[in-house]
């Protein structure tokens, strides 16, 4: 395989179907932007099916489209710390540490106050609704996700024990094949697009199991699946995977859930939260 996937495609341009020749002119124009965009979304830019992209990555060697947005990513210009060198944010080993500093406080600042204008009332008043009214929440994701996962359940833990965090994707899939229509599905996933969570997901639809979805990606694989979708900001580079930034939209997104259900009926949920803090304070020394 060429080093330089952009070369790569260029070599066997001609040789390309019209639905790849459209892939590729897509993205010799917006190589930059493409590496951002989920699946659904480059389908619907360039005009062709999900299947015509998955076919174009793999006519290239690869293993699907996430491979190639990675191979896009590395092949634009990148700073010798591996990040993408497109803004004046990107940090590099000549950065000071001061430098450091300042560029990490403005991408986290980005992503509060791209999550904040991507904030929906409705959609976390639709999703206050069907927290409230659950007789199990089921907090889910994988990889870094489901770090987020645990941190919503640690959340809600301190005012109710309806919450529930499963970490391995085998007993998530075990738990909502039994799952009932009462039960909820609270699901983190920055892409959008892990066979994982459509393994869950697939369940939960024929379960009627109601899901909220927090992503970053408005058009991706599991906004078909999902009863509320909440969006995280912070475009993250697939060399960025993990980024402190993108997972603090999402922590912002637990705590406007998190708030807009205690207010539901304060008084119980204060004395639980009362209840559980004193519980801790006796493990302290």
């Amino acid at each position: 395989m060429t080093e330089n996937i952009l070369e790569q495609i260029t070599e066997q341009y001609h040789s390309l179907t019209r639905s790849g020749k459209k892939l590729a002119d897509y993205i010799f124009s917006n190589t930059h932007e493409a590496q951002y965009l989920s699946i659904s979304s480059l389908a619907e830019n360039c005009g062709v099916s999900e299947a015509s992209i998955t076919r174009f990555s793999r006519s290239l060697g690869l293993s699907g489209y996430n491979d190639l947005k990675l191979m896009l990513a590395k092949a634009a210009y990148v700073s010798d710390m591996g990040d993408p060198m497109e803004s004046s944010d990107t940090i590099t080993s000549e950065d000071t540490a001061n430098s450091v500093f300042n560029k990490l406080h403005a991408a986290n600042i980005l992503s509060l106050n791209e999550t904040m204008e991507l904030l929906d009332e409705n959609e976390i008043s639709k999703a206050v609704d069907l927290l409230s009214s659950a007789e199990r929440v089921f907090c889910f994701g994988q990889g870094g996700s489901m770090v987020m996962a645990m941190e919503a359940w640690a959340r809600f833990s301190t005012a109710t024990s309806r919450f529930v965090h499963i970490e391995d994707s085998h007993m998530q899939v075990m738990s909502i094949a039994l799952a009932s229509e009462r039960d909820v599905i609270l699901f983190f996933s920055y892409s959008g697009s892990t066979k994982d969570m459509e393994d869950v997901m697939r369940i939960a639809k024929k379960r009627h199991v109601s899901v909220i979805l927090i992503t970053h990606f408005p058009k991706s694989r599991a906004t078909d699946f999902a009863d509320v979708v909440l969006l995280c900001g912070y475009n993250e580079s697939p060399l960025q995977s993990g980024s402190v930034a993108a997972k603090l939209g999402q922590l912002f997104l637990i705590e406007c859930l998190f708030y807009i259900f205690c207010k539901r009926n304060p008084e119980v949920y204060a004395a639980a939260r009362t209840a559980t803090a004193q519980a801790i304070t006796r493990k302290l020394l």
